[in-house]
């Protein structure tokens, strides 16, 4: 009996292990992207609006299809979808890696978000089938905490791979690593899936997916056709048609692909909003910071890469730490705590000028670094607690959905700013313009977001148990 006790515990260790690998390549590609920006600018010919495809053209995919593939992981058995979605984001890795022209890598990291699109939602949800629920926050905080480990290796690793053999090898990297993932994932992960699962809702798919690439199309063209233009006013009026469409077919679906009912929770709303605000104001951050460290500071890729680490790093610290402090106190307040410096972070970049030095440049790094830290984890725990474990691929695809959906229309936001902002020139002084005025959107979205953390979400059950417990000990201490 002890030994089978034993094995159980061991088991879903290694399980967690397995999904965490898988995520890192995911996270890992996200980052070495960045950093690799202008090299792929010069070497391809690309322009502004051409390098935000390559990064909302993956974001955009992988939350346009996040959705219905934690339904099919939930309905065709979890370790199967995983497994699916390494296969082709490694093929799509290598057809990056081979690509010659802004078009085809385009396209080659749509096939990426693809493949992410079915295994991110099925890592989230393995591990709530593999975890009883008071040990959830401290697997989630390690996941995060591996998250964080790709995103501090990724620059750095891209930076050095850019900058002393060539920006495809940065893609050309997960052909093996996604290799030792498929056979890795065989032998630890368990099959696990939704038994009441009923059929796919397409329609959901194909709306969500319309108005999502109309409105990131938008967004993204509008400075190139003009705001009033035929085009752009079109897209707007074609996102706002599907995504109304996308509302009503869920409310009356009998199996949707969103459970609008999951939104009565408030907890499960606050904390998907907080991830869609936190990526909204992050993702395109980090995009043109690279561009401004690069282009403006003059850093190399490497530079660039090194900067970024002690942020990184203390992501990784200390996203296990509020995972596991979760468990017993909740999420609100490391949410409220992990937005509002954030803010003060995205406030503080938007002071800075175009020959700031590194040390300048460091106390921000390191105030958002804790406040990301301090939502990541968080926030995923609050949401796969809100949502029941057999549903647990569908609650964390929209978790999931909610960020990049989040990123992808915030790279498109900042670069509308800043496109707005600089006029027309193409000088360091409107590229800084431009940047100010999007970090300080971006701050505010921020203080939005602590205030929907302060006023959505709620303590979970078994975290009030142990506050009513203390307090019971200490009355009786008394």
């Amino acid at each position: 009996m002890r030994h089978r006790i034993f094995a159980e515990e061991t088991r879903k260790w290694f399980t967690l292990a397995a999904v965490s690998f898988g995520l890192f390549m995911i996270m890992l590609d996200n980052t070495v992207v960045n950093v690799a920006l202008p090299s792929i600018q010069r070497d391809l010919g690309a322009d502004l609006s051409e390098l935000e495809w390559i990064v909302t053209g993956y974001a955009l995919t992988f939350a346009a299809l996040m959705l219905i593939g934690g339904k099919i992981a939930d309905a065709y058995g979890r370790r199967l979808v995983f497994v699916s979605g390494i296969a082709v984001f490694t093929l799509a890795s290598l057809l990056c890696g081979l690509a010659e022209s802004s078009d085809q890598l385009i396209g080659a990291r749509v096939l990426q978000g693809v493949g992410a699109a079915l295994m991110n939602p099925a890592t989230l949800s393995i591990i709530a089938a593999a975890f009883p629920a008071r040990e959830r926050g401290t697997a989630i905080g390690i996941w995060a905490g591996v998250s964080a480990l790709a995103l501090a290796i990724g620059p750095l690793a891209g930076g050095l791979i850019t900058e002393h053999l060539d920006w495809s090898w940065i893609f050309f990297i997960n052909v093996p690593v996604g290799a030792l993932g498929i056979a890795a994932s065989f032998v630890l992960i368990d099959e696990s899936r939704d038994e009441t699962h009923e059929r796919l809702d397409l329609p959901g798919l194909t709306t969500s997916a319309v108005g999502l690439f109309a409105l990131t199309y938008a967004l993204i063209e509008a400075n190139t056709y003009g705001w009033g233009s035929t085009r752009i006013v079109g897209s707007f009026v074609v996102a706002a048609g599907a995504l109304l469409a996308f509302w009503l077919l869920e409310r009356h679906q009998r199996a949707p692909m969103l459970p609008l009912e999951f939104f009565r929770n408030r907890t499960f709303t606050g904390a998907n909003l907080v991830v869609l605000l936190v990526a909204l104001a992050m993702f395109g951050v980090f995009f043109f910071v690279s561009l401004y460290m690069q282009n403006i500071l003059g850093y190399s890729a490497v530079q660039a890469g090194a900067a970024f680490l002690p942020m990184t790093l203390l992501i990784i610290l200390v996203a296990p730490l509020a995972g596991r402090a979760t468990d017993r106190v909740g999420s609100r307040w490391f949410l409220t705590a992990g937005m509002t410096l954030i803010a003060a972070q995205l406030l503080y970049l938007s002071q800075l000028g175009a020959s700031a030095s590194y040390f300048e440049l460091l106390p921000g790094l390191l105030v958002g670094g804790l406040g990301m830290a301090s939502t990541k984890t968080p926030s995923a725990a609050a949401a796969t607690r809100s949502v029941p474990v057999d549903k647990a691929g569908v609650g964390s695809a929209v978790l999931n959905a909610a960020r990049q959906v989040g990123g992808s229309i915030g790279i498109a936001l900042m670069g509308a700013i800043m496109a707005r902002e600089a006029g027309g020139r193409r000088t360091p002084e409107a590229f800084m313009d431009g940047f100010e005025s999007a970090l300080l959107v971006a701050a505010g979205i921020a203080l939005a977001g602590a205030a929907v953390a302060f006023a959505l979400v709620r303590v979970h059950p078994e975290a009030a148990e142990r506050r009513a417990g203390r307090a019971e000990t200490s009355e009786l201490a008394a």
